[in-house]
């Protein structure tokens, strides 16, 4: 006898697109079942080629689509979406020398006021996770913001600690690629060895996204900010969210203990960390989803 699956009627999973001058975003909505007039959070996900699930071409996770679904069965709608140039935006093709870290902040600001105009929500709510809290603090017409696994540091400076790791020699040629990049400046000169990470094409994008200082940019907000890492994340530090919380006058901070970068409950061995980004049937904390919703749902 075949296993029949239990289908969960908690919520309803919908597509849903917005249109900018390039073409058309496309997203997913999750729409808790027989609740009207609910909070909406809008999910931006991480860097390089995340989609809306929070997977990528080489791991899946479904840490974003969890999530929002869990969300889902505690009232809370949301919209999680492809970024343009990944998944089903891919047709938003931007030349890599065209690109600006602007242009996310521009396309989730089209995703905001798609959600504002829709009367069957009540406030609308950003989640921003990893490099996504960065475009989500750039935001405005909110309600409230969620930093989550946020870096509390300007993105030369991570990088520069990411490198820290590697022989003297390739520092020696690196750093001081960042700090001109820094200072807006272009450079001509880069080694082939390092053209994976400083090639030409990209220096325009990188200026554009060291520009952002987060622990400036999320001062700013004068809504309530909810700031949550986890304890157990190999790629953002508790560090990250007490550099935050100290420049946000307006927020909480919860650390999760036992919550890896992708919502996952796992040791801080890298070796078992590394292994739940590709294994979509783990849970994310519910620790996570509970301090979420209390924050959301707050009048």
């Amino acid at each position: 006898m075949q296993a029949q699956t239990t289908l969960d009627l908690s919520f309803v999973e919908n597509p849903v697109e917005v249109s900018i001058k390039e073409g058309k975003v496309l997203g997913t909505l999750c729409l808790p079942n027989q609740k009207k007039n609910s909070p909406v959070a809008l999910i931006i996900a991480g860097s390089g080629p995340t989609d809306r699930d929070g997977n990528n071409p080489m791991m899946k996770n479904n840490s974003l689509k969890l999530l929002a679904q869990e969300l889902a069965k505690n009232g809370i709608a949301s919209v999680r979406y492809d970024k343009r140039g990944v998944a089903g935006s891919s047709t938003i093709v931007t030349k890599e020398e065209d690109l600006r870290f602007e242009d996310f902040i521009s396309d989730a600001q089209h995703w905001v006021e798609f959600l504002k105009k829709d009367k069957r929500f009540s406030q609308v709510v950003v989640i921003g996770h990893s490099e996504g809290s960065l475009i989500g603090m750039n935001l405005s017409n909110i309600d409230k913001f969620v930093s989550l696994a946020g870096a509390g540091q300007s993105a030369d400076l991570t990088l520069k600690e990411q490198l820290d790791s590697q022989p003297q020699m390739v520092k020696d040629m690196c750093f001081p690629i960042i700090d001109k990049l820094k200072k807006g400046e272009l450079v001509e000169d880069v080694n082939p060895m390092l053209n994976s990470v400083f090639r030409k094409s990209v220096q325009p994008y990188m200026i554009s996204w060291f520009k952002h200082n987060p622990q400036e940019d999320i001062k700013k907000l004068n809504i309530p900010v909810l700031i949550v890492q986890g304890a157990t994340d190999i790629q953002v530090s508790v560090k990250d969210a007490d550099l935050l919380s100290n420049s946000s006058k307006n927020s909480k901070k919860i650390i999760i203990e036992g919550m890896n970068h992708i919502f996952k409950m796992v040791a801080l061995d890298k070796q078992e960390n590394v292994a739940t980004y590709n294994n979509p049937d783990l849970p994310v904390s519910t620790e996570l989803v509970k301090t979420m919703t209390e924050f959301i749902s707050k009048k």
